[in-house]
């Protein structure tokens, strides 16, 4: 059974005594609505550090929509099954209260990542990101933390801050896990049908496509043509953006050099369900 916690003055209580017997702690920050992307995260922790801190928190300062805020799913009760049954130690499930008892006075600026893919259409969104990931570092004081990635540009910026304030934290980057159709694991993903699912799938269907293109030596702009093409030719599934990046930069290119390594990245919104997704290959 999982210890539960549920306030930020508990919490520094069991980490202080954790501390003081030298436990190296893994750190699984969640939104909850919990899937196996999350519990294959709680079971790499588990195998590298003494004890896995998951937390479960819908975060609002990284929702710049407050309707996708209000529908995120969320299943508290299923949550902790799950986390107990992986064999997650500790829990921590705070209000938003608690987690800001104050409005938070600073802002955080990450650069380019801030006016692409995902910084581009969701203005603010990783400066919340950034404010809950260093809160949590800070109240769990971990040795490494998890993220899966299908949020690849999330764990670019999180990457960023550990080097920037030189945190004495070891990041990973876990696979992403996904349906038998090939649709990424993701919380929302509770929101669709199963036609819609089926219909999802287009998603790695085109990034697949891309990379086989793109590793043949078709042009960048015919693989982006020919990707856009393929959302239009779906009237049902909208594409918000589709690029071709440098996986360590996340930097646009404008031609593809024998030895990169790419990342191919989407976000398209389904039945007011907005879904990402990125491959990454080596050419």
């Amino acid at each position: 059974m999982s210890q539960i916690v549920r306030s930020k003055k508990d919490l520094k209580k069991v980490i202080a005594k954790l501390k003081s017997t030298n436990q190296t702690i893994g750190l699984v920050p969640t939104m909850g609505a919990l899937h196996q992307g999350h519990l294959s995260l709680v079971q790499m922790s588990k195998k590298q550090y003494d004890v896995t801190v998951a937390t479960i928190f819908v975060n609002p300062t990284q929702f710049n929509n407050p309707t996708d805020l209000n529908q995120y799913p969320r299943s508290e009760k299923a949550d902790l099954a799950v986390l107990s049954k992986a064999g997650c130690d500790i829990v921590f499930i705070p209000d938003t209260e608690d987690v800001y008892s104050s409005k938070p006075t600073i802002s955080l600026n990450f650069a380019h990542l801030e006016t692409a893919m995902e910084g581009k259409h969701r203005p603010g969104h990783f400066n919340g990101v950034g404010l809950i990931v260093m809160k949590l570092f800070g109240l769990v004081e971990p040795t490494g933390a998890y993220f899966g990635q299908k949020d690849l540009q999330q764990f670019k910026v999180i990457s960023t801050l550990v080097h920037d304030f030189e945190l004495p934290i070891r990041l990973h980057m876990a696979p992403i896990i996904r349906e038998n159709n090939g649709l990424a694991m993701s919380s929302r993903n509770k929101r669709l049908d199963k036609q819609q699912i089926k219909i999802a799938s287009l998603i790695y269907a085109t990034l697949q496509k891309a990379s086989s293109s793109l590793k043949e030596g078709t042009s960048l702009e015919d693989v982006k043509t020919e990707a856009k093409k393929i959302f239009e030719d779906q009237s049902s599934i909208e594409l918000e953006y589709f690029e071709i990046v440098l996986f360590e930069t996340l930097q646009t290119i404008s031609t593809v050099n024998e030895g990169d390594r790419l990342a191919l990245c989407v976000a398209a919104t389904l039945a007011e369900v907005r879904l990402i997704d990125n491959i990454i290959i080596d050419i």
